[in-house]
């Protein structure tokens, strides 16, 4: 079976986040290790590439760019109008539902990017899925066990929320929830 996707596309949006986050980094898993920012975007579309494979249905290409450029409006410059005339509506109106919306209160923030999420395409919601089983490889080395706990409270809410989008993504969400602590 072929790709729902395209290597122009997935081309397109790599190019594009890669300028976007040009610079950023994130602290690994062992304390001094960093990491290029880029390697997050690239899991989650690695998650998301994987899931179109058993769902054939869906829009690859609209699920590989918003993966690759999920967290450009929400950690880079780049603004909302630029995803719209570079990529189109579907892309940048998935791009903001995926990024929380720092006016409101932390509280509510991710039930907010949620309720967003959900009135989007299903591809939307495999983003999410794929997004959180990456931020779940390991708890950050700068972080308590509360902190850790609610972020694996939050991942059950995810799961919960978004899991009928794909079978296969919220297996591994759910396993990656069991082991994260």
């Amino acid at each position: 079976m072929l790709p729902t996707w395209s290597q122009d596309s997935y081309l397109q949006a790599w190019d594009f986040a890669c300028l976007a986050h040009r610079g950023q980094v994130y602290a690994g898993h062992a304390a001094g290790v960093e990491y290029d920012y880029l390697n997050h975007p690239a899991a989650v579309t690695m998650e998301v590439i994987h899931a179109l494979a058993f769902h054939p249905e869906y829009d690859g290409n609209l699920a590989v760019q918003c993966a690759l450029l999920h967290d450009v409006l929400e950690d880079t410059q780049t603004q909302y109008a630029t995803l719209l005339a570079v990529f189109g509506q579907a892309v940048a109106d998935g791009v903001s539902a995926l990024t929380k919306d720092a006016s409101l209160p932390k509280a509510i923030q991710m039930s907010d990017s949620l309720h967003r999420i959900c009135q989007q395409p299903r591809e939307i919601w495999l983003v999410k899925l794929a997004d959180r089983i990456s931020n779940l490889q390991y708890v950050p080395p700068h972080w308590g066990a509360a902190k850790a706990a609610a972020y694996r409270d939050e991942a059950q809410v995810i799961a919960d929320t978004l899991g009928a989008a794909c079978p296969s993504l919220l297996q591994r969400l759910q396993e990656h929830i069991q082991r994260y602590a």
